[in-house]
């Protein structure tokens, strides 16, 4: 296993007029983020320089050519372009959407040669980054198809964990989606997730419902009472700890999330809704179900206050602290699975 110190940790630069860069650079500005990792910043050094500089930093970077080249305790910038960009901070701008998708795609590459570690994403926006060459709604649609497993969003904020079961797609596409495969796929997938990355031996799931009030027994909707009901059953009787479906409106106002290790609601704004109403500034958005590991902050480009050294980096710090836990956690289970003595001796 490779110490903390040693943990290479990717991070693509995102959109260059948003506020990524600036929460990269104030992550690092705490020495001791040095000491849990070498962090590689898939950009150019001269650009990361020039926001540096328009953010009054003083930190040092490391400007390299290839991975190889990259010094540990040092704030590494992979050259991914030679050539000068123009930044014009708030700008909706295509062309900088295009930067954000050369340094995803080269971080995407080096997480799957294994040359990084884990990988951590700053924000783009997912209008302009749309080409030929690209497209795909967002980073975790890219990486389902590059990467090894079913991709699920997972938002998580300490215990409060929230899995969608779709994500980005129109609302009046929801309910034609939701079927007993993807349900079973999405719940075997975030099983799977809480006991090898998060440790928990026996995970407790809850599934909200589509419709108000879970369909009221069929009053409201008939995808309660026909799909995701039975399917819930089959699950359990298979022995997943699988509850549900709850009615989303007071779900979460309640607290019932708490007897729960994770929540999977039917749709994007049922689940991010509540989860930002609770954890915004302090959440991580996780690529759960992938080989490799992938998070991000749980906030946009946020133009409006890009370049002005206003943006606030918790949820970009804890995004880097997370993927460092998954990453010794998935080691550590995958000793226990090779040796199930230690399981049993875990479990005792």
């Amino acid at each position: 296993m490779k110490k903390a110190e040693n943990i290479i940790v990717g991070i693509s630069i995102g959109d260059l007029n948003g506020i990524g860069s600036e929460v990269i650079l104030k992550t690092f500005e705490d020495s001791r983020m040095l000491e849990l990792c070498t962090p590689v910043i898939f950009a150019n050094v001269k650009i990361v320089s020039f926001i540096k500089k328009n953010l009054n930093s003083e930190i040092a970077l490391h400007g390299i050519d290839k991975i190889e080249q990259l010094v540990k305790g040092k704030i590494n910038v992979l050259n991914v372009w030679r050539e000068g960009v123009d930044i014009n901070f708030g700008q909706n701008d295509e062309t900088i959407g295009q930067y954000a998708i050369k340094s995803f795609i080269a971080a995407t590459n080096a997480l799957k040669e294994g040359t990084i570690d884990v990988l951590v994403t700053a924000p783009i926006n997912k209008y302009n980054i749309q080409s030929e060459e690209f497209k795909f709604p967002g980073h975790t649609d890219y990486l389902d198809k590059e990467l090894e497993g079913n991709a699920l969003m997972l938002m998580v904020q300490d215990n409060l964990r929230v899995g969608l079961l779709t994500d980005h797609i129109p609302v009046n596409e929801v309910a034609s989606h939701i079927t007993e495969n993807l349900i079973i796929q999405k719940i075997e997938t975030i099983n799977k997730c809480l006991k090898q990355d998060f440790g928990i031996t026996k995970p407790k799931i809850v599934l909200l419902g589509l419709n108000p009030h879970s369909g009221d027994n069929g009053v409201i909707g008939k995808e309660d009472e026909e799909i995701i009901k039975p399917t819930i059953k089959k699950l359990f009787e298979k022995g997943t700890l699988v509850f549900g479906p709850y009615s989303a409106d007071g779900f979460f106002g309640s607290n019932q999330y708490d007897k729960f290790d994770a929540v999977i609601a039917c749709y994007h704004d049922q689940g991010l809704i509540p989860f930002k109403t609770l954890s915004f500034g302090k959440g991580v958005n996780y690529t759960a179900g992938l080989n490799k590991i992938r998070t991000s902050p749980d906030h946009g480009t946020a133009y409006e206050i890009a370049g002005k050294g206003l943006a606030e980096h918790t949820s970009f710090v804890e995004a880097v602290y997370l993927a460092i836990d998954i990453y010794h956690s998935r080691n550590e289970y995958s000793e226990l699975v090779k040796n199930p003595l230690k399981t049993k001796e875990k479990q005792l």
